[in-house]
């Protein structure tokens, strides 16, 4: 493990120490929230269980389409919008305050156009995903040097040869940037919108044990996003240093 990997390891157990014994002195009440020791215990129970199997399922299939599909659409407009420069000087003020819209406000609109299901809780996770990918796409192909696209013409590459040969690889550790942001606005919006009017997933499943009052549940289910998130974060974090590795060579 490389050295500021072990950094971490070491801060974040210093900081579930530090709350651990904050909590087992009673400087924070244990109605408030429960000791870490109590959150992995009760994971762990929940987990050996089975009986959220099903919600951890429904939420990580709506991420991962949100994911998908922001990355799909995200890479292909910032494409297109990086060769179109009339259309990008319009685009460019609505992208600086996208994020300023509570994304949230549109999903009353999306249960009425897509129902009670899945749907709309995939489409918040993409609306906030997808502009992540567009912007980061367009700062990567705006620092394509111009003898690579100069060599593309001398070799009469067709503009989509020179997207997939020339310009997308070399955007590449931009666009895995809007990647791993994409990862987390994704579980953002997919779990914040299981939290209104779902009836399943990890979302419901927290809402549903603050509202009854059960910490116990709540705190281990929170740990496990948390856990699942950094652990997802590291591993995009491995494969960018293994792929920026290779490139380099």
């Amino acid at each position: 493990m490389s050295r500021a990997g072990l950094l971490r390891l070491v801060i974040i157990a210093g900081a579930a120490l530090l709350l651990e014994g904050l909590i087992r002195t009673d400087v924070v009440p244990r109605f408030t929230i429960i000791p870490p020791s109590e959150m992995v215990s009760a994971l762990a129970a929940i987990l050996a269980s089975g009986k959220i199997r099903v919600d951890i399922a429904v939420t990580l299939a709506n991420v991962g389409l949100a994911i998908a599909a922001a990355m799909i659409v995200g890479v292909g407009l910032g494409t297109v919008l990086q060769r179109a420069a009339a259309a990008r000087r319009v685009l460019d003020p609505l992208f600086a305050t996208y994020y300023a819209i509570p994304m949230y406000a549109f999903y009353p609109l999306l249960i009425v156009v897509f129902g009670l299901g899945d749907l709309p809780q995939v489409c918040i996770g993409f609306l906030l995903a997808v502009m992540a990918v567009i912007i980061n796409t367009l700062n990567g192909l705006d620092r394509v040097p111009r003898v690579l696209l100069k060599a593309a013409r001398v070799h009469r590459m067709s503009a989509l040869r020179t997207a997939l040969r020339i310009r997308l690889p070399y955007a590449a550790p931009y666009i895995f940037t809007g990647f791993k942001l994409a990862v987390a606005y994704s579980f953002i919006g997919v779990i914040g919108a299981e939290f209104i009017t779902s009836s399943r997933g990890i979302g419901y499943e927290i809402s549903f044990a603050y509202n009854n009052f059960d910490n116990r549940l709540m705190y281990a289910l929170i740990l496990f996003v948390l856990l699942l998130v950094l652990t997802v974060n590291m591993s995009l974090h491995v494969w960018e240093k293994h792929l920026m590795a290779r490139r380099r060579r």
